[in-house]
Parts: structure tokens; sequence; C-alpha cells
């Protein structure tokens, strides 16, 4: 299997500084901003960052319940540049069995006057990466990377 048989990248250039893009991702109350497309709400249980951190978000529509969303491990985190975040564990290493495997690597890098924000995901299968392009992934992660963005630029 060669890496582009279970992996899935997405990239845009934001108009404003590292720091600005990675307080956006850093910051609770700011996360719950852009992290899920509109109109869903975005609730942030956990964002521990750092080596065995947790990463755990709910979403609702509507006035419905919070439901699930994300529940990760924080693998790595260079701050103003990269986060790493598996699935496949939660807060402390603790194993579990997520509804879709992946571990997402961020990266920030400085480009122009603005930042490149790149995400890759790589995923435990070929049939897990075609599940998650069928859920629209290109869409759904581009729309939060939009939405990032409109933050962080709103944000002056």
């Amino acid at each position: 299997m060669t890496p582009q048989d279970n992996e899935l990248s997405i990239s845009r250039l934001i108009n404003a500084a590292p720091g600005k893009v990675w307080k956006a991702w850093s910051t609770p109350e700011h996360l719950a901003k852009w992290w899920i497309p509109d109109p869903i709400e975005c609730k942030v249980i956990k964002l521990d960052l750092r080596p065995g951190g947790g990463f755990e978000t709910r979403m609702r529509e509507g006035n419905g319940d919070f439901k699930p969303h994300v529940e990760a491990c924080f693998l790595d985190i260079v701050p103003e540049r990269r986060l790493v975040w598996t699935t496949v564990l939660a807060e402390a290493w603790r194993p579990i069995e997520p509804w879709l495997a992946l571990t997402a690597t961020i990266t920030l890098s400085a480009e122009a006057d603005g930042t490149r924000y790149s995400a890759h995901v790589m995923h435990k299968s070929a049939s897990d990466k075609r599940k998650h392009e069928e859920m629209g992934f290109q869409e759904g992660w581009g729309t939060t990377i939009d939405q990032l963005a409109a933050f962080v630029e709103r944000q002056g």
C-alpha cells in the first residue's frame, strides 16, 4: 500500500500571521467558533495541548443535544508550527475504538504575509480513507479552514 492509498490532504493560505492562527487553534473559545462547519455548533470539552493531552469536541444541530464529534490524543505540539493528534487514543494515551481511525498533522507555515495552513490525515486503511472522502473531507475540512481564516482576519 502506498501513502496515497490511505491519506488525504488539504491546504489554504490564510491572511494572518502564524501566531494568530495558533491562538485560534489553542484557545478553546476560539476553536469552538470555527472547528465545525456552520450552522453546526461546537463545544470544546478538552484542549490539552501537550503530548498525551486530550482533545475532545462535541457538536449539535439546532436545539438538539450535543453529540460526540472528536475524541483524540495529542501526539506532538510545536507552538505556532504543528499539532499532531490521533483518534485511536484518548487523553493519557488511552486506547479507544473511534468511529473513524485517523492521525492528523496540522502545520502552520509563514508564507508571504500570512500562514499556509495544511492538514494531512492518515487513515488506518484505504476503505477508511474512502469513507472520509465520501463524508465530504475536502468540503468539510475546507469549510472549517475558511471559517478559521474569516475568524482570524476579523480579529484584526
